[in-house]
């Protein structure tokens, strides 16, 4: 065995999102070969990468099959996250990604969604940060049991910063965190675009793989401020199969995909789609409709992401600041989770510069 005849086996490893091998990806580093033990280190798009297992077991079956089955394979995970930015990272220079979660209308889940995402991208071990951009309506200090609590200040290089302060694993900032819950933010649109840089450009995020910014609902003066202010490697589309929702999520998609601002679409969620009981685990009733947000995502031909069912944990979980992503809740857990992986595969690929409707085809 040589670690020649070791690539030229991985060398048919195909990395199923991008169509090229491994090898001619360079995903492959630190080839060693001692008797019948070969060890290497696979380089993966994304921590969070959800196709992990999968590459693994096609490379050590490439190896039995092409250099020795009697090889003994080790098998080492790494990650370089992609990135699209080539703004010179003057805002957010240690940021990699910046994932705006939207949605058309309000009392879609959108926040839900958007702390379980967060949530779900750090257990598959990327760094992320989630910012509360919704001004008028933050939640994410009841969602994380930060009520009452205030960020501290640190200076970086001769300015004063906001520490965000860690939650389960993440970063996170929202006006909640700033100004009295008892409070009404009581300010016109200036001001409010104001709040959102300096979230920006005020806030020490450091090092992330991930920034998840939670969006208020609608397309106006916060959407236009934030995809003009910082490079969004993309959006993410929050909806409930219901029409109404359908609606107003179509304005969203029609939004970012407007010439001026061009924001790649990451991928549409649907959120509520269904509800099962505990007691029943293996019913599913359609209390808002069926396959609507699938219907809607195939209609614009954007990927789509994934399926949240209705359950009394996740809001039960989101009123005591316990998120359904660090519950006990294995139903919930694992929809986030599939979500989380389609999502990240999207933006890889976006970073790739593979075109969504390719992106659409393969999730």
């Amino acid at each position: 065995m040589s670690k020649e005849k070791v690539l030229e086996a991985l060398s048919n490893v195909q990395e199923p999102d991008l169509g090229k091998d491994i090898v001619t990806l360079n995903m492959v580093k630190d080839v060693q070969v001692e008797g019948n033990y070969i060890s290497f280190t696979v380089v993966l798009t994304t921590p969070a990468c959800p196709m992990k297992d999968m590459i693994k077991n096609a490379c050590i079956n490439a190896i039995k099959l092409l250099v020795n089955k009697e090889a003994v394979v080790n098998v080492k995970f790494t990650a370089n996250t992609t990135t699209a930015r080539k703004d010179g990272h003057a805002l957010l220079p240690k940021v990699q990604n910046i994932i705006a979660v939207v949605s058309g209308k309000g009392g879609v889940g959108k926040s839900t969604v958007a702390a379980n995402f967060a949530l779900a991208l750090a257990k598959g071990g990327a760094s992320v940060g989630l910012m509360d951009a919704d001004i008028y309506g933050p939640s994410l200090p009841i969602m994380f049991g930060l009520r009452g609590e205030r960020p501290k200040m640190m200076d970086v290089d001769g300015k004063g910063k906001i520490i965000p302060i860690e939650k389960f694993g993440i970063k996170l900032m929202s006006i909640g965190l700033l100004v009295d819950e008892k409070s009404a933010v009581v300010w016109r649109g200036p001001m409010v675009s104001s709040a959102i840089r300096q979230f920006v450009s005020d806030v020490y995020w450091d090092e992330l793989d991930y920034l998840v910014i939670d969006m208020p609902p609608g397309t106006g003066d916060i959407h236009l401020t934030l995809v003009q202010t910082v490079p969004v490697t993309g959006v993410i589309i929050v909806t409930t199969p219901q029409d109404v929702a359908l609606a107003d999520a179509k304005k969203g998609i029609a939004m970012f995909g407007q010439t001026q601002l061009k924001v790649p679409l990451i991928g549409l969620v649907e959120n509520m789609s269904y509800f099962t009981p505990a007691e029943l685990p293996g019913n599913k009733y359609f209390i808002f409709g069926k396959d609507g947000g699938k219907k809607l995502a195939d209609e614009y031909d954007i990927p789509f992401l994934g399926q949240i069912p209705l359950v009394q944990s996740i809001r039960e979980g989101g009123d005591m600041g316990i998120p359904a992503m660090v519950s006990n809740d294995e139903v919930s857990k694992n929809a986030f989770i599939e979500f989380a992986g389609n999502a990240v595969r999207s933006a890889a690929m976006i970073n790739a510069h593979i075109n969504t409707a390719k992106v659409a085809e393969v999730i």
